[in-house]
């Protein structure tokens, strides 16, 4: 008890209770602070940068806290322990320490933000929050189809960002292509099929196209991209069953599903008004030819 009594009465003890004690302050600060901008704050994207400033600020103040509470004389004489402790902590909290590194990263660089439709380490979903250590994601797919949520938040380590590809849906280009086959029958009026796809695609996505080629135009002057065709296009191809209308437009990333369906009932309507010039194809089988049978009875005579 008396040796401890004595390792506290050394000043590198009463300065790392020091030390303790204005971390402890700093932490009890931040929460305070969060809370009160929650209750005072009614914009949801307004308080939420508030509060990650916050936080930002004061893990910028516990750095600086940990860089003057050592004087030159301290660490001459503590070299080789401040050394080996750095280097084990370092190790054992490499990831957590990639994870706070990559937060940086994120709020610094734009990586992503709160709000963005993103696929990282093989999961796809919008991010509903970032903090030092991890993204928070509200996942897409798996059992469910297209662009629907599947339900399960998915915490992320933000040290990803240094491992491998992030795929961001709505940075810059808040918009993605997408497509569309439409399947008539052989002996369809090809051109009055391509005629009425492409005026039901205009119809439905005047507003996409619009905007898309405003947000193209930034993209162009930003980026070393070539322009691109941003006005639905169809292609055709022919099969054996039937002749297939490939209509490729572009829509908004967080309403492909609600755009294929719009699409998908006027098409329908489109070509139900056309009178047979156009016919919807399905599979089916064509008989060519029944072959003859010759079939020749005899009566058995006795």
């Amino acid at each position: 008890m008396q040796e401890l009594l004595d390792l506290l009465k050394t000043p590198m003890a009463g300065k790392i209770l020091r030390l303790l004690l204005w971390l402890v302050i700093i932490l009890l600060a931040i929460g305070f602070l969060r809370k009160l901008l929650k209750r005072h704050i009614e914009d949801a994207t307004i308080r939420y940068k508030a509060q990650k400033g916050i936080e930002i600020i004061g893990y910028i103040l516990i750095i600086i806290l940990l860089l003057i509470s050592f004087t030159i004389d301290d660490v001459k004489d503590y070299t080789i322990i401040i050394g080996l402790f750095t280097a084990g902590l370092t190790f054992t909290l490499q990831e957590l320490i990639l994870s706070i590194a990559g937060s940086f990263y994120i709020f610094l660089v734009r990586v992503y933000k709160p709000g963005d439709r993103i696929e990282i380490n093989g999961i796809k979903g919008d991010v509903i929050d970032i903090d030092s250590i991890y993204t928070t994601i509200m996942e897409m797919g798996e059992w469910v189809s297209t662009d629907n949520y599947s339900g399960r938040i998915v915490k992320i380590s933000n040290a990803f960002v240094f491992k491998g590809a992030i795929k961001n849906y709505s940075m810059d280009f808040p918009f993605v292509w997408d497509e569309l086959n439409i399947l008539i029958t052989h002996g369809s009026d090809i051109e009055l099929g391509k005629k009425k796809v492409l005026e039901s695609a205009q119809e439905e996505l005047s507003a996409y196209i619009k905007n898309s080629k405003a947000n193209w135009a930034k993209l162009v002057e930003r980026y070393y991209i070539e322009n691109a065709t941003l006005n639905p296009t169809v292609a055709v191809r022919l099969t054996d069953n039937w002749i297939e209308l490939n209509l490729r437009y572009i829509t908004d990333y967080k309403l492909r599903r609600a755009t294929k369906h719009n699409l998908f009932e006027s098409i329908a309507r489109s070509i139900l008004n056309t009178e047979g010039k156009v016919s919807l194809a399905s599979t089916t089988l064509q008989l060519l030819k029944i072959p003859e049978v010759d079939i020749n009875l005899k009566r058995k005579t006795h």
